[in-house]
């Protein structure tokens, strides 16, 4: 065995005893990195309430990574837990679709299973559309699934435990289909955090010795395909424990959900091509507005400017009957009017405004 491999099965270990033994509910937690926030869709709580309840008490996510238009589509869970995004991304595909959770923690993997068959009579369903499988998300080719076989890829607040972030990428971006894309929410960093602080165990199992300083982040995704990484929203963490504080000194941490389409013709900079679309209010309960990202909030009926990047983000994948699309490629204006290069993350807590990505 190689000194990397020695490496990257104590990271796996560590995350396994902090999940499986270490936390037995989320009162257990040390900060809020791993809380969800409660700004979430109205339509969203009643199907939450309808999870079991041994299976709420074992959520640790960060983020809510419930997209819309997900009718008769199939998802891959990476990091599943407990089971709860699963169970309602099941509600959300309906009976033809399907949801596939991989977790490695079996305390968690347990937990999910128990209660596939009470989910399944909950939801009216005549067989489970849900299945959760025993894995390495850092090595999803041994789970034998296959290429581009995947709608969306979900994660929730579990990449940041990973030891080879690019391998779950890489791996993500095999597994989806054209138009497909991987929709999560994490924790990152504000600058690189220190090699001493990634070997603390309580650091890393609160999910903020391996985040990632959000530039790596975006480079990184980049480099494995998904070539603009969007952010649909964010905000400062509050740790609120004196001694994790003090370990960490001047570094800021975020929670923030990305969305990355797997798109061959994306750029890697906003251009601006003349572009123009207007949305039809047909998404269901986003009959005024469809955001999608934290710099596109799109009214219905108004016509919207767009780089050619977003355009080919709603022309080449499940919205494409929502929108109506004006302009080609026929011209180039050069770099879209008002982006630029800076930590993306708002870190008042306020709403960004504007059309630039």
């Amino acid at each position: 065995m190689t000194l990397e491999d020695e490496t990257s099965n104590a990271v796996h270990e560590q995350v396994q005893h902090y999940y499986g033994e270490v936390l037995q509910n989320s009162n257990d937690l040390q900060t809020d990195a791993c809380c969800t926030i409660d700004n979430m869709p109205a339509f969203i709580r009643p199907l939450l309430a309808d999870i079991h309840p041994e299976v709420l008490s074992k959520y640790y996510g960060c983020g809510l990574v419930l997209p819309d238009l997900l009718t008769g589509m199939r998802i891959l869970d990476l990091g599943s837990g407990s089971g709860r995004d699963c169970y309602v991304l099941s509600r959300l595909v309906g009976a033809q679709g399907r949801v596939v959770g991989v977790d490695m923690t079996d305390q968690q993997l347990a937990v999910a299973k128990r209660h596939i068959d009470f989910h399944t009579l909950k939801y009216g369903y005549s067989k489970p559309n849900v299945a959760f499988y025993k894995g390495d998300i850092e090595k999803l080719d041994e789970l034998g699934f296959a290429e581009e076989s995947y709608d969306l890829v979900v994660s929730n607040c579990v990449i940041n435990l990973t030891r080879d972030k690019a391998a779950v990428l890489e791996q993500a971006y095999r597994l989806l289909k054209p138009g497909g894309e991987m929709y999560f929410s994490d924790v990152y960093a504000d600058r690189r955090v220190p090699n001493a602080l990634t070997k603390d165990p309580v650091l890393h199992g609160e999910c903020l010795a391996g985040a990632m300083y959000w530039n790596d982040f975006q480079n990184l995704a980049k480099k494995s395909g998904f070539l603009d990484p969007r952010i649909v929203e964010s905000h400062p963490l509050n740790i609120e424990n004196p001694v994790l504080e003090e370990k960490l000194g001047k570094l800021r941490f975020y929670s923030a959900t990305y969305r990355l389409f797997k798109i061959a013709e994306l750029e890697t900079s906003c251009e601006d091509y003349g572009q123009a679309v207007r949305y039809l209010g047909t998404i269901p309960n986003y009959q005024y507005e469809m955001v999608l990202d934290n710099h596109h909030a799109m009214q219905t009926g108004k016509l919207f400017p767009v780089c050619g990047n977003t355009w080919q983000m709603l022309r080449q994948t499940r919205y494409r009957d929502h929108f109506e699309f004006y302009g080609d490629w026929s011209n180039h204006y050069g770099i879209f009017e008002g982006c630029g290069v800076s930590i993306p993350f708002d870190s008042e807590g306020k709403e960004t405004s504007g059309a630039c990505c």
